[in-house]
């Protein structure tokens, strides 16, 4: 699992633990294998508990929830994240500067030769 889908796994999960795995793989993009892959690696890791309860339809459900260690990883997983966007961010505003400036030339040197 690469450090962006683990830190929307994360994420999902802090914002609702209550998901089923279908719901959590829809919302993710992912298949339910792949799902249940990711978060048994977190459970493995220690970063996420799951608890037991009974829904309204009377069947068993869980409650995937983050524990304090998890919230660590959360935390430096987003502060990575973030870091790595930024980079890429003033990357792509040089090489959008880079394209201005091409097309900028291109269009000076196309109205130098239909004037001539």
């Amino acid at each position: 699992m690469n450090e962006e889908l683990r830190l929307r796994l994360l994420r999902q999960l802090t914002e609702s633990p209550d998901l089923s795995q279908r719901e959590l793989a829809q919302r993710l993009g992912l298949s339910l294998g792949k799902t249940n892959y990711c978060l048994r690696a977190l459970i493995d890791k220690g970063w996420v508990k799951v608890n037991n309860f009974r829904n309204s339809h009377n069947k068993l459900a869980y409650a995937y929830v983050l524990t304090p260690s998890g919230f660590r990883a959360k935390g430096s997983a987003t502060t990575e994240f973030l870091r790595r966007k930024q980079q890429e961010f003033v990357q792509l505003e040089h090489e959008i500067a880079e394209l201005r400036r091409e097309v900028s030339e291109g269009q000076s040197a196309s109205h130098k030769a239909a004037s001539r």
